[in-house]
């Protein structure tokens, strides 16, 4: 019979990732206590979570079966809420800084995914990134137009004083 911790771990490790948007496993044995304060705090400011769960709950509340290959040694799982990117790439910053955090696999729309899609998704852009490229797209028709009806007469503008100018001379 399973303990009650274990049974309240296990529901709020269900409920996070239910809400998750990406689930990134990484072995964490080779960092600090103080590494560790300063990655949680970074993947919670790129709005994320990082949960540190015995790896049988992990698998348990993902699915089991689905990352039980990754799932052996000191592990936490991240998990991305606002942005399935954001996290990811905070983890990586993280990663070239310390060089002691090993990205297994990761969980992303009831898929897995292997550590090269991992990094890939770490090399896209986030959400903010991707919506201030979209505004830009959309708004370059209109400025383009509204700089093609101003040329013709600022053009005039522009031949009138030089006339002027040379009258002057």
């Amino acid at each position: 019979m399973p303990n009650k911790k274990n049974l309240a771990t296990l529901a709020t490790l269900t409920e996070k990732v239910a809400k998750a948007k990406s689930v990134i496993i990484a072995d964490y044995s080779g960092t600090t206590a103080n590494q560790q304060v300063q990655l949680r705090a970074t993947i919670t400011k790129a709005g994320g979570e990082m949960v540190v769960a015995k790896n049988t709950l992990i698998d348990i509340a993902l699915g089991k079966g689905k990352l039980s290959d990754s799932l052996h040694g000191m592990n936490a799982a991240i998990f991305g809420y606002e942005d399935p990117v954001s996290p990811v790439k905070a983890m990586f910053e993280f990663q070239k800084k310390n060089e002691k955090l090993d990205i297994k696999q990761g969980f992303m729309d009831d898929r897995v995914l292997s550590i090269a899609e991992v990094i890939t998704l770490s090399k896209l852009p986030s959400k903010t990134e991707l919506l201030s490229k979209l505004l830009m797209i959309l708004k370059s028709p209109g400025t383009n137009l509204v700089n093609v009806l101003n040329a013709g007469p600022r053009n005039l503008v522009y031949a009138l004083s030089a006339i002027a100018k040379k009258d002057t001379k």
